[in-house]
């Protein structure tokens, strides 16, 4: 099936795209996602390469289902691990139980405001149709000002949780004239449709599966509040020691986008079957998800991201300021780096 994906680029020419300037870094962003893989096995990786995930992250989901990621790296035993949501993804990563991990906009912040070690490696572009503020249909609550009061749930520290931060915000109201319920998305949807909660800040698939299930209302989207950018995370260790591996991943990454979107019905299949969900809700989530090829950070990408740390600063959410750019991976094959 790789026979239909644009040709690789050279790893030669990957390293130079990757050089640690501010004009060769934007490049590299933009060639990083414009190019894929033939699949052939590259240098000797890590001896474990251990990845957390979530049922959202498709680019991981179809190079895990398919075993891309063990053909390039044959010597590499790569163990895949599924997380509920972003927090604990990243608490993982931060605790050496993880090497590399996919997360949404406001985990790295809590991360990195608790001092977490880690660093952000590439982003997909945003998703604002992927994430949603929902209530259900026969509820009163019609406009963001009729928040005021109300209990919300949302898994804190989700980039759900900065959703709900934007729709407070474009309501002019304060964050505690809200009541945030910290639910996980489980916990979360239950409480929704058994009315204990008056509305439900949460993402696809979770999103896509209420939809279809219960019909919701949907009071605000992402696209009316926030980017909803996905980040990949790396320990700093790892990052150090094996930067043409994290290449290797971008690629592969970058590969199964491609699939996703050039061969639609084989990618609703394989993670249906891999998630459990029905066909229709991966279909749904899959629509509403533009094309992700996965590259480092640009400096666009890298201020959409302050804004998220400055919003959650100013409200006390995170005890201290944060700079993002400070955990920004900038790789050095200056160094000796062969895997």
């Amino acid at each position: 099936m790789s026979d239909t994906f644009q040709p690789p680029l050279s790893r030669r020419h990957l390293f130079k795209l990757l050089a640690v300037t501010a004009t060769a870094w934007g490049i590299a962003a933009a060639k990083a996602r414009a190019q894929a893989t033939t699949g052939k096995p590259a240098s000797p990786g890590p001896a474990l390469l251990r990845i957390g995930y979530q049922k959202s992250a498709a680019n991981l989901v179809i190079i895990k289902q398919l075993g891309w990621l063990e053909q390039r790296l044959p010597g590499t035993q790569v163990r895949w691990i599924e997380f509920p949501a972003g927090p604990q993804l990243l608490e993982a990563l931060a605790v050496g139980a993880l090497e590399f991990g996919l997360t949404g906009d406001s985990p790295p912040v809590f991360a990195q405001a608790a001092g977490k070690d880690l660093l952000y490696v590439a982003a997909e572009p945003p998703k604002p149709d992927s994430s949603a503020l929902l209530v259900l249909g026969d509820s009163p609550l019609k406009t963001l000002a009729d928040l005021m009061g109300r209990k919300i749930a949302v898994q804190k520290g989700s980039s759900a949780h900065y959703l709900l931060v934007r729709a407070v915000d474009k309501a002019s109201l304060q964050w505690n004239d809200i009541q945030p319920i910290y639910l996980t998305p489980a916990d979360a949807r239950a409480a929704f449709e058994r009315k204990s909660v008056d509305a439900w800040a949460i993402w696809d698939p979770f999103y896509a599966a209420t939809e279809l299930a219960v019909r919701p209302r949907v009071l605000a989207t992402g696209r009316d509040l926030a980017s909803n950018n996905s980040f990949y995370l790396a320990s700093r260790p790892f990052a150090a020691e094996h930067a043409a591996t994290l290449l290797v991943l971008f690629e592969e990454l970058t590969r199964a986008d491609r699939l996703v979107q050039q061969k639609r019905p084989e990618a609703i299949k394989l993670i249906a079957d891999f998630s459990g969900l029905d066909a229709g809700v991966v279909s749904l989530f899959l629509q509403r998800r533009p094309p992700s090829p996965v590259g480092p950070l640009s400096p666009s990408t890298v201020a959409d991201q302050q804004r998220v740390a400055d919003a959650f600063h100013r409200i006390g959410l995170i005890p201290k300021p944060v700079q993002v750019a400070d955990i920004v991976w900038r790789p050095d094959f200056s160094k000796k780096n062969a895997s």
